[in-house]
């Protein structure tokens, strides 16, 4: 695990340790030291804690004029022991919100196992993110298992995924970009229920 590396070429673009309404902001890299793990296996320093010892993510973009954040997932997600979706939703989710982030793409191709629990602090992201006309949540490039288990935890009511989301070309696209392909395809899917 210690070789998959967040996404790195929206770097230039975007970079949550400068951003100061970023919930990384301030934090230093060190990136020839390797000492977060996820059951005992070394992961890349560039990934983030945000309150899960089985689960890191990276803030690989964030335009606050237009309302949106790309985040990208290592991990086991497991709410059943660590409740990830907590600390997920108010450690880094509510700071987001109230900074105006209404709109979430989350890319779960490094996503590597799923252990779920209710779905509580899902529909509460969704009536946050409900709240604004166009709020929603996308999950890009998730592992058909993966998804197969959000859909037994019923998460696939809160956040969109499969189908036309499993968009395995997304790192050749501008971040803008990936987002207003992504917008145009949930906003499909809106318009259909």
């Amino acid at each position: 695990m210690h070789n998959i590396e967040p996404y790195y070429n929206w770097l230039k673009y975007y970079d949550g340790s400068v951003d100061r309404q970023s919930p990384y902001f301030g934090k230093e890299y060190n990136y020839d030291l390797y000492s977060e793990t996820i059951y005992g296996y070394y992961i890349d320093p560039a990934w983030d804690f945000m309150g899960s010892e089985t689960l890191y993510i990276k803030i690989l973009f964030v335009d606050y004029t237009r309302g949106f954040m790309v985040l990208e997932f290592i991990g086991e997600w497991n709410d059943t022991i660590n409740n990830d979706i907590m600390h997920l939703k108010r450690n880094i989710i509510d700071h987001c919100l109230g900074q105006g982030i209404y709109q979430f793409i989350l890319i779960g191709e490094n996503i590597m196992n799923f252990h779920g629990s209710d779905d509580c602090y899902y529909e509460e992201w969704f009536e946050d993110v409900e709240e604004h006309n166009d709020g929603w949540i996308a999950a890009v490039s998730v592992p058909e298992f993966i998804m197969d288990e959000f859909k037994n935890y019923n998460i696939d009511a809160y956040v969109n995924m499969g189908g036309s989301l499993q968009i395995d070309n997304w790192r050749t696209m501008m971040p803008q970009h990936f987002y207003e392909y992504v917008r145009k395809l949930v906003m499909g899917r809106i318009a259909l229920t």
